[in-house]
C-alpha cells in the first residue's frame, strides 16, 4: 500500500476531516478507495496464522467428535492449521468463558454443544464470567441430534418402566450420571425423574466421555448421552439402551422406543452442536468461517462421517444461526424450572460428590 494511501486510510478511520485541512483530489480519491477496501482487505488477509479452536468439554466426548469435522472441513477450505485446544471444566463454563474474552479476530473460535449454549452453566453458577448469548458471535450451526437414556449391561432392568419400578423399590440407592451441573443431561435425567416420581442422586462428571465411562463401568445406573458417542457400545451389548429422546426412533438404533413411546409424555428433546465467535468478530471473518464449514457440511463425505455417529448435517448462514438459538434458550429454561433445578447454587444437596469432593472436577 502507498504511502499515500496509508495516509487516506488514517483519515478514513478518524472520522470526518477538519474543515480546514486541504485535500488534493488525488487524496480525496485514495481515502475513498481506502475506506472502501477496509473489510475486503481484513477478509483476503483472514486466516493468516492458526486457528485455535476451543472444546469447552473433555477429549472423546460429542463435542469433541463435532469440533474435530469442523476442524477438518475449516483447514481445507481455507487452507490454515486448525488446532483443536480441549478446555473442559465448570460443565463448559471455563472454556467458554476463555473464548468469551478472547480477542474477536476469527483466530479462537468454540464448537459449543446445547449442553454449553442453551442449556448453559450460567443457570447453576452464581458468576460463569460471561453470557452465553450476548458475549458469543453465532457463526454456524453443524449438526442435530438426540440423547438416549441408558443403564448398564448388566443392570436388571431392560426397559423405562422396568428402570421407573426398580428405582421406585430402591429409592435414593441409585444414581446418574451428568457431565456437568445444569448441563442438558442432568436437565433431561432431572425432568425424568420429576415425570417418572423417582429418587436418583446426581453424579456430575466434567465430560461426555467421562459419563459414559461411569455408566459402562456401573458407578452410576442411568446417563442422557449424546447418541455420537453411543451406537458402537449399544450394538455390542456393553449398554443397554432404554429409548431415545427424540420424537421418532433414531435410524441407527430403531429397535430401540422413543421416551413417549415408553409411556413419558411430552419429553422430546434433541440438541445442536455449532460453532460460535467472540462477540465483535468482523461480519467478514465470520462469513468466511460461516462459508468453509457450510460448504463442508454439504459434503457427502462429512455427512456421512456425521450420520456414522448419529448427527445430521445442519448447514445454515449465521443469522439462520442465532434464530435458531434464541428459542431453544427459553425452551431449556423452562425444563430447569419444570425439573426444579436450583439456578443460583453450583452444588447443592442431592448431588454426590464424585472422588470424595462435592465440587465438580474441572
Amino acid at each position: 500500500m502507498s504511502a499515500a494511501m496509508r495516509g487516506s486510510l488514517s483519515l478514513c478511520r478518524a472520522g470526518p476531516v477538519p474543515v480546514r485541512q486541504r485535500l488534493t483530489l488525488a487524496g480525496m480519491l485514495a481515502a475513498a478507495l481506502a475506506c472502501a477496501f477496509v473489510t475486503p482487505l481484513q477478509a483476503q488477509s483472514y486466516p493468516n496464522k492458526p486457528i485455535r479452536l476451543v472444546v469447552p468439554f473433555g477429549p472423546g466426548g460429542p463435542t469433541d467428535v463435532s469440533a474435530r469435522i469442523v476442524a477438518q472441513v475449516v483447514q481445507s477450505a481455507l487452507g490454515q492449521s486448525v488446532v483443536i485446544e480441549n478446555r473442559p471444566g465448570a460443565g463448559g463454563a471455563v472454556g467458554s468463558r476463555s473464548v468469551a474474552s478472547a480477542d474477536p479476530d476469527g483466530y479462537t473460535p468454540a464448537d459449543r454443544h446445547e449442553r454449553g449454549h442453551s442449556a448453559s452453566p450460567p443457570r447453576s453458577l452464581k458468576n460463569p464470567g460471561y453470557d452465553p448469548i450476548k458475549s458469543f458471535t453465532p457463526v454456524a450451526k453443524v449438526a442435530d441430534s438426540t440423547l438416549v437414556l441408558v443403564a448398564p449391561a448388566a443392570f436388571p432392568a431392560s426397559s423405562v418402566g422396568d428402570f421407573i419400578a426398580h428405582a421406585k423399590a430402591n429409592p435414593g440407592k441409585l444414581s446418574y450420571a451428568s457431565a456437568g451441573v445444569g448441563n442438558q443431561t442432568q436437565l433431561l435425567a432431572e425432568l425424568f425423574k420429576s415425570k417418572a416420581g423417582i429418587d436418583v442422586v446426581h453424579v456430575p462428571y466434567k465430560s461426555g466421555a467421562e459419563m459414559v465411562t461411569a455408566i459402562l463401568s456401573g458407578q452410576v445406573q442411568m446417563a442422557f448421552p449424546d447418541v455420537s458417542i453411543l451406537i458402537p457400545l449399544i450394538r455390542e451389548g456393553k449398554l443397554k439402551a432404554l429409548a431415545v429422546t427424540s420424537a421418532q426412533r433414531h435410524p441407527q438404533l430403531p429397535n430401540v422406543p422413543t421416551m413417549s413411546e415408553s409411556g413419558i409424555a411430552d419429553f422430546i428433546m434433541t440438541f445442536w452442536s455449532g460453532v460460535v465467535a467472540p462477540a465483535g468478530t468482523a461480519p467478514d471473518i465470520v462469513t468466511r468461517l460461516n462459508a468453509a464449514i457450510d460448504d463442508g457440511l454439504k459434503s457427502a463425505a462429512i455427512r456421512d462421517s456425521l450420520a456414522k455417529v448419529g448427527s445430521e448435517a445442519a448447514p445454515g448462514s449465521p443469522q439462520d444461526f442465532a434464530d435458531f438459538i434464541s428459542p431453544r434458550r427459553k425452551k431449556w429454561s423452562a425444563v430447569a424450572k419444570l425439573s426444579g433445578i436450583s439456578l443460583g447454587l453450583t452444588l447443592r444437596s442431592g448431588h454426590r460428590a464424585v472422588g470424595g469432593d462435592a465440587r465438580q472436577k474441572e
